[in-house]
Parts: structure tokens; sequence; C-alpha cells
């Protein structure tokens, strides 16, 4: 493939200006499309030029398209699926294409069967352990180095300083400016050492907002002087580290520019992000069929044409390449097509053309990765010492919300100190019938959803019988699962918690050893809530 990818100043002459605007188009693919949706692709990619393509899982769990609660199938052959799909993609295109992927934990995200690493707040907790971020990314970049694929967009640089936040939250490193810029650096450096690209999200900053950009348009009523303290510093602090490309957000900043959205906003994307801040690199939308903008232009294609007048290089999830590549023939002037262009290539050349990364060189397992991982993340939330150690000596309650996950953790405990296992959404009668005789309470919280959406996914009656414990008893929690859970916990100034992030089995065999004192807590939570003074 290496030898049909000409270098820039040859591809500059080789190709035809529409061949050159149809290489900034990256439309979604489906890893469970039908053979007549692969079929219109390659057609796609066939007649007009196409550069690049994102994998989804499906059509039912892309972008927006959750809202209509469509059931995800499960495929079990989703890895081998994909491989298939790119080899055909390839043959479809005279110019080989640029893959793309959203493994912000790895391909696992959209990928079944595949290794997952923990949510990047969960690598926000960790303290000095940086190299095992940079291992994390490296195992994800040779994980889509073996499936084909060239580009991660990752990581999520956001500064989650917004606890109501819908859709950054668990995939921010924090909400500290510069545990944000050492974790995105060396999440960056692992991918880059085997040679697959990255892009910095969402850029001017996605983490201070309650309202999720899929659905809704966000906005941020910031001055420059303050997002500059604060969110623009990660995409600033690390340009200089090889950054591949950065993407825009959708979301209204009023003091920047009152009328555009930063997708379509020329401050936004040329005067700040290229002048003021010096960005030569890639600028890559966020996906385009999000109604943050979507639903703002109507007419097929001009969206595309806004972006791309703004400044944009690439157009993600654009659902509408035909009529925006005939648009921007129409009215962008062959200078600027050329500058995108030029961006577009030059991360072909570096997929294609310079020399490959060593990616045979051994790596730790992701079994392993994730066990060092959870020894060194978990993180105590005491607001009674003297009670955790009275709770673990006396004859307490195994108590557990398991929400359908396996529960290694409680098993355990039951093994080793003879606890019987009780799990609250399994039915309430037994622990009812004996609550005027609990006084201490082991609890093993394992959220449904880690989106705050619907309170995590709890219902009314087991939420209301969590809280009562919290309040009555004096519990002490293991939570296995996004720590913004505990703002909905009712907690009081005593309260105890452990938080072990993950529910991998791997974390819950670490949050084991934590309990009988095996290991020490050795993670810092990395966000304020609103419920404690973390």
């Amino acid at each position: 493939m290496n030898e049909k990818i000409l270098k820039y100043e040859d591809a500059k002459r080789a190709y035809s200006l529409q061949q050159k605007v149809g290489q900034l188009f990256m439309p979604a693919v489906f890893i469970n499309d039908s053979e007549e949706e692969v079929q219109r692709m390659e057609r796609l990619i066939q007649n007009f030029h196409i550069g690049s393509l994102c994998f989804f899982h499906s059509r039912a769990s892309a972008a927006t398209n959750f809202e209509g609660n469509k059931k995800i199938e499960y495929n079990a052959k989703s890895s081998e699926r994909i491989k298939e799909l790119i080899e055909r993609y390839q043959k479809a295109a005279e110019i080989p294409l640029l893959i793309a992927i959203d493994a912000e934990w790895g391909l696992a995200m959209r990928i079944e069967e595949t290794p997952q690493y923990p949510y990047a707040i969960t690598l926000g907790a960790l303290q000095k352990d940086n190299n095992l971020i940079y291992e994390v990314g490296r195992n994800i970049g040779m994980d889509c180095k073996e499936a084909g694929i060239h580009w991660n967009l990752a990581p999520v640089v956001d500064i989650n300083n917004n606890p109501d936040n819908p859709v950054i939250g668990y995939r921010s490193f924090g909400d500290d400016k510069a545990n944000v810029i050492k974790k995105g650096k060396a999440f960056i450096q692992g991918m880059k050492s085997v040679g697959i690209l990255n892009a910095l999200k969402h850029f001017p900053g996605h983490g201070d907002t309650a309202v999720d950009s899929h659905l809704g348009l966000p906005i941020i009523d910031k001055t420059i002087k303050t997002l500059q303290e604060n969110e623009l510093a990660p995409f600033q602090n690390l340009m200089d580290q090889d950054v591949d490309a950065i993407m825009i957000g959708h979301m209204l900043l009023p003091q920047l520019d009152k009328k555009n959205p930063s997708t379509t906003s020329s401050f936004i994307i040329t005067e700040l992000l290229r002048k003021k801040m010096g960005f030569s690199g890639a600028i890559i939308s966020d996906a385009l069929n999000m109604h943050a903008v979507s639903k703002r232009f109507p007419e097929k294609g001009q969206l595309e044409v806004a972006a791309f007048n703004a400044g944009m290089d690439i157009f993600c999830f654009s659902e509408h390449p035909e009529e925006a590549l005939h648009s921007i023939l129409q009215s962008a002037s062959e200078k600027r097509i050329e500058e995108s262009f030029q961006r577009l290539w030059q991360l072909k050349e570096k997929v294609f053309l310079q020399k490959s990364h060593n990616a045979d060189t051994p790596r730790v397992g992701a079994s392993e990765l994730n066990k060092k991982i959870a020894e060194r993340s978990i993180t105590e939330l005491y607001g009674n010492p003297k009670m955790v150690e009275t709770i673990k000596s006396s004859d307490f309650v195994n108590l557990s919300v398991v929400n359908g996950k396996s529960n290694l953790f409680s098993s355990k405990i039951n093994t080793v100190f003879g606890q019987q296992k009780l799990a609250i959404d399994l039915g309430h009668d037994e622990l009812i019938a004996k609550w005027a005789e609990i006084n201490h309470v082991v609890l093993a919280l394992f959220p449904p959803a880690v989106k705050p959406k619907n309170q995590f996914g709890f219902n009314e009656e087991t939420l209301g019988m969590i809280k009562r414990m919290v309040k009555e008893k004096n519990t002490l929690i293991y939570l296995f699962g996004n720590p913004y859970v505990l703002d909905i916990l009712d907690l009081q100034a005593d309260s105890n918690v452990v938080l072990a992030y993950q529910d991998f089995p791997e974390f819950q065999e670490a949050a084991f050893d934590h309990f009988q004192g095996a290991i020490e807590a050795k993670g810092r939570l990395p966000i304020k809530l609103k419920t404690l003074n973390s």
C-alpha cells in the first residue's frame, strides 16, 4: 500500500482539486452495517475520493442515534469484521484511506471482545505513575495497529470542572489542568511510540457545561483570559508533543463569538487556535451529525461548508460529503483547499511513508497493566477512619448493588470473612426483615451506568435504600464506577468511601486486597464532588 502514497510535493501536482477536497471528508462507517450499506460506502469512496473513515459499532449506538433507544446487537466477531471492512474499503480507494476510531479506553469503546483499559478519570487518580498511562497509550496504539487502524481520536484533554457534565466526566483526567496536561502527554507519547496518530479534544474545552452536545448546544460564557488560564492550557501546552490534530467541539462561547458555534467560528478556529495559539497541525471536527450543530444547518452540505470557511480541515462524521464537496469546489479558493489538503496529506505521509515503528517490543498484557493501575489508583474518602476499622472487625453485613455485574469483591468477602452476600437490587425482603439488627455494612456499589443521565441508571427504590443505609447505618462503601455517583447518595460528613473506579476483575481484586489490609490506598480523587470536600 505504501507505494500508492506520494510525497506531498508530488501529490500536490498529481491530484485534481476535486480529489483534494474529497480527501478532507471522514464519513462514519459501522461494524454492523448491512452488505447494502457497505457497498454504498464503497461507491462513495470511489466516486468522491474520500480521504478517511471513522469506525463506530453500529448505527444504533453512534453519536446522536442513541436517542432512539434502539437495541444494540452484540457481535462477538466485531474484531474480525472490522478487519474485513477495512480491507474492503481500502481496496475501493484509489488513495489509501486513513482509518480512525474513538478508542479513549481501548478498542472496547467500539468493538466487543477487545481489551478495555481504565477510563481517563481512573488514570487521573494515579499519583506519580504516568509511566502506566504511557503503557495504556502504547497498548491501545498496538491494538489499533493490529486492527488496521491508524488514528485514535484521543486523548480527551477537557478539564472537567463541572460535576453536572453529562458527556465528559469520566472521560477526563480530572479538574486540575496540570494533572490533565501531564497525563495527556503520557498517553500521547505511548501512542506515538508505535506510530498511531492522535487528536486532542474537544477544543476549546468541553468540561464546564451541563449540556450534552450530542443533543443540544452547550454555552460556555467565559472570557478568553479565563479560558487561557484553564480550558485552553492543555491544548497550548501539548502542542509541542507532536500533536497530530486538534478536534473542535460543538459549543457556543458568546464572549468570543456571539453568533457561531465553535465548529463554524473563524474566530475560534483560525484567529484563536491557528494564529494566536500557533497550532499548525490538522484541525478536525467533532461528529457533524451531533445536534448541537446539525440542526442549525438543514440544507445538506452547508454545515461542512461553514466549518471549512471557518478554518476546519477534516469533517468527521460528515453525512453529506457529495453536496459539501460540490459547494466547496464552487466557493473556495484553490489556495484555501491546498492548505487543508496539505495538512491532511502530512498525516498520510506519517502513516504510510515514515519508517515503521517497532511495535514488536514486548508489552505489558492488558490484565497485568489493569492490575497495576488498580492497585495504584484505589482512593480512600474517609469521613471517620476509626469507624472503618470498627466495621471491618465487626459482624458486618456483606451488601451489594450489582446491576447484573459480576461481583467478585463480595464473593471474596463471603469466602474469607464468612459474611453471606446480600444484594439490594435482587430483593429487599431479607434486608428489611433484619434491618433493626444491622449496625455495620460493607456496601459494594456497581452503578448501572457510567453516565449521569437518569441518576446513573439507578431506580428510585434501590437508590432510596442506599441513601437510607448511608444515613442510618455505619456503612463502608466500595464504589466500582464513576465517582460522580457519590453526589447522588446523600453522603454524611462521617461517610466512608473507597473508590475502585472500575468494575474489572483486577479492580475488584485490588479492592478486596485493600479491604483486608494487604495494600494501601495510593490514589487521589482527581475531581471535586459537590457533596464532599475532596
